[in-house]
């Protein structure tokens, strides 16, 4: 009897071959797929993170830098503010005694007599010059060419050195008080150039060693040519100023008594009829007070500063930035007296440096290419103007628009960005790689399942049915028990195992997916890390606007000025809401005049803030320069802050009044609030101020709306000036405190002095509003006749 012939183990019509063949092609095409799948989610995951964070932290870095030289710029604003200010305080001292002759020369007679060594000079046959000796608060020195035969000054020469003696009075506070400042002097016309600096020093000998041949030169062509007929050129049209202000400063120079680099600041003083410049009040301060300024910027571990003139010329930077931009110093070289440091942009040795455009992208981020040791270093570099000056250098005076910059390595601002990309793209590689291996091993292990159990493949049929309903439910735990050795015995084997290895891909993979995600949490806690930098940095742009509201703060009138006018009791409050506000009061007394302001800026914060300062310091300007019609003042203080706001390129404007008090008698102008008028007798006058101006800033010329009205103001009386943050104040309950509760307060508190009507508003607001946000600047102003 013969034997069935014996199939093939890998036979083509082979059951365990074409099981190896399909399952293995399935099982392949699905690991395959699937690990595509996660390789390509990985990847996108890693490109979308690094997306993200380089936008965020690029767009953080940029803002960060343009607040830095925002902050920057705005400093050095207020550092030429504050010296400004302190030589328009000494240029209206001495203004008002030209403007007033009797009181001059009485001061004059005074001042001689108490201190002669002030007004009493003596020849230096040496010098072929003469000057006061010490001891004295100032220091004056009459050139030889003012000399009479007799080495005496001429009569009218020895008049102007009795007239400038009040600058022993006002020179000493003045230095001691406001921005530090070198010395500040007065210089005659050119008729009578005699030359007072306070405090005392050795002028005239230092002149004779520094500048030889100046003691017999006309004194300002020879120190200052061009800048005296630019003067003149004023007076016929003061529309050919380069600014506004009247105000000159020096481009920085060698001071010829401290040998510092200084830039001065010259105040011209005109004639009684003002056709004629009757001299100048001046002040120097050193360069370091500008330089230190930029010379602190500190950006990342090695950015740095510089601030230049329009011309290019560098006049402050640190010797680490000097070398990385490639500047080269020259002394400049004259006849005549000053000279100054060059280090200019357009000879620096780099050329990225030497082409920058310094009236052009202000504020705006710039990439530039420096070369350091051979290799080509990227660089992020920020001009922001400065406010315009007039300037004079060796000429007619001249507009000028100093800038800072702002310079930092690029591969130092974006070391976070860099260090988390990085971390990014390891994390990335490390998933891609164990995924790959993952894929293999599956690979490797399924192909070795098939082969072994292929051979019990033909048992247990309905066991394998069964078993397959519980494995598609995802019960990886189930397990075919096949007793025969036949093909289907090895079905229920290779499935047996093939349930074991989907078990086992399904547990690897929650590994894997919980690593991916440990990775991905230690990804962000290092962004984490970087945002609290950025938390830090604004912790320190806060502290600089608290300087600026301290600064804010600090021009309010003191306790003297409200106490100026002897029949009157004032006492005034203001709160900002934020860390610098936009309300404006003031009280300015000059010659018996007083002019009480009440304001409010639109919004608050600095840009309000700056715009108030502005309207304090053209108001002081107006008031010292004697402007007594109201209609004219409130025009004048339009017009300039309204060309501010337009060089800004603000939307800002202020409702103000002004009221001006004269012997009982007030004229009240401009658009505000309300005023409240709480008669002796009781009586409340709510007056509307509607109808007396338009807001400040809004148009170029309010001529046709300003109107004012007068007020009678006596005895007894009381006058209230408020800001809407009083009117406006809420509770709890959205109720505002109101006109009506204003004037309920006030006649509640009437009887008491200008302070204590004041702190009883104050307190029955504060009650009003119970703990509540105060969401705009709260000012009030109370003023009584005794």
């Amino acid at each position: 009897m013969s034997s069935a012939p014996s199939r093939p183990l890998f036979g083509l019509r082979s059951f365990r071959a074409k099981f190896v063949l399909v399952v293995g092609a399935a099982v392949l095409f699905d690991l395959v797929l699937s690990g595509g799948l996660a390789l390509w989610n990985v990847q996108r995951l890693s490109r979308d993170a690094a997306l993200e964070v380089g936008q965020g932290l690029t767009t953080a870095t940029q803002d960060y830098l343009r607040s830095y030289a925002e902050a920057t710029v705005t400093e050095a604003n207020l550092l030429i503010d504050r010296v400004h200010a302190d030589v328009g305080v000494l240029s209206g001292v001495l203004q008002s005694q030209i403007d007033d002759p009797s009181r001059r020369d009485a001061v004059g007679r005074a001042l001689a007599q108490a201190g002669p060594t002030s007004t009493d000079v003596v020849y230096d046959a040496q010098g072929g010059w003469a000057q006061n000796l010490r001891p004295s608060p100032s220091v004056v020195s009459v050139w030889g060419y003012l000399l009479d035969g007799s080495h005496l000054p001429r009569s009218d020469v020895q008049k102007e050195i009795e007239d400038s003696a009040v600058l022993d009075l006002v020179a000493p506070s003045l230095l001691a008080s406001g921005a530090p400042k070198l010395q500040m002097y007065f210089i005659g016309p050119k008729e009578r150039p005699i030359f007072r600096t306070a405090p005392y020093t050795d002028q005239a000998q230092t002149f004779d060693r520094l500048y030889p041949g100046h003691n017999t030169s006309s004194f300002w062509t020879f120190f200052f040519p061009g800048i005296y007929e630019s003067w003149q050129d004023w007076i016929a049209d003061p529309a050919s100023r380069p600014t506004d202000s009247f105000l000159t400063q020096t481009a920085p120079y060698t001071d010829a008594i401290t040998g510092k680099l200084i830039v001065s600041f010259f105040q011209p003083l005109w004639t009684r009829d003002r056709t004629g410049i009757a001299g100048v009040a001046g002040t120097d301060i050193t360069l370091d007070q500008l330089a230190s300024i930029v010379e602190r910027v500190k950006i990342a571990q090695t950015g740095f500063g510089f601030l230049a003139m329009s011309n290019g010329n560098v006049v402050a930077i640190n010797p680490r930035g000097e070398g990385v931009i490639g500047l080269v110093s020259s002394k400049g070289s004259s006849g005549q007296g000053v000279t100054g440091v060059e280090r200019s942009l357009r000879t620096a040795m780099q050329p990225a440096i030497a082409s920058l455009r310094l009236d052009e992208n202000d504020g705006e981020i710039q990439h530039i290419t420096l070369e350091e040791h051979g290799e080509s270093v990227p660089y992020i570099i920020v001009l922001k103007r400065l406010q315009p000056t007039n300037l004079w250098t060796m000429g007619p005076i001249q507009r000028e628009t100093m800038s800072v910059g702002i310079v930092v390595p690029e591969r130092e601002i974006y070391a976070s960005l860099i260090t988390a990309q990085n971390g990014i793209l390891l994390a990335t590689n490390r998933i891609l790689l164990y995924q790959i291996g993952a894929i293999i091993l599956s690979l490797l292990l399924v192909f070795v399942a098939v082969l072994s159990v292929s051979k019990r493949i033909t048992g247990g049929l309905s066991a394998l049915a069964d078993a397959a309903a519980r494995l598609q439910a995802k019960d990886y735990s189930v397990r075919v028990k096949v007793p025969t050795r036949d093909e289907v015995g090895e079905v229920g084997l290779a499935f047996n195992r093939m349930a074991a290895e989907m078990s086992f891909h399904t547990e690897n993979l929650a590994r894997l997916v919980d690593e991916r995600t440990h990775e991905l949490e230690n990804a962000n806690q290092e962004i984490s890390g970087l945002n609290e930098k950025l938390r830090s940095e604004n912790l320190r742009l806060g502290a600089e606007l608290d300087i600026a509201r301290q600064i804010q703060m600090m021009v309010l009138p003191r306790p003297l000025e409200l106490e100026s006018v002897p029949e009157l009791d004032i006492a005034a409050y203001m709160r900002p809401a934020d860390e610098v506000g936009g309300d404006y009061y003031d009280v300015l007394e000059d010659d018996g005049r007083l002019k009480i302001g009440i304001g409010d800026v639109t919004g608050h914060g600095l840009q309000s803030g700056v715009l108030m300062l502005m309207v304090q310091s053209i108001a002081r300007a107006l008031q010292e320069a004697g402007e007594t019609d109201p209609r004219r003042f409130l025009d004048q203080l339009n017009r300039a802050i309204y060309k501010n706001l337009e060089r800004t390129n603000s939307d800002k404007h202020l409702s103000l009044a002004f009221l001006d008090y004269e012997n009982s008698n007030i004229t009240l102008s401009g658009q505000h609030e309300e005023i409240v008028i709480i008669r002796g007798d009781g009586a409340i006058e709510r007056i509307d101020t509607i109808d007396l101006g338009l807001p400040v800033g809004l148009e170029r010329d309010i001529t046709p709306f300003i109107a004012t009205r007068e007020i009678r103001f006596e005895s007894g009386d009381v006058i209230l000036l408020y800001t809407d943050g009083i009117t406006e104040a809420e509770n709890a309950r959205r109720i505002m405190f109101g006109i009506e509760r204003l004037c309920e307060s006030a006649f509640r508190h009437r009887l008491g002095n200008a302070e204590e009507i004041k702190a009883g508003i104050v307190a029955d607001v504060m009650a009003h509003i119970d703990g509540c946000k105060i969401h705009d600047d709260i000012t009030l102003v109370v003023v009584r006749h005794r």
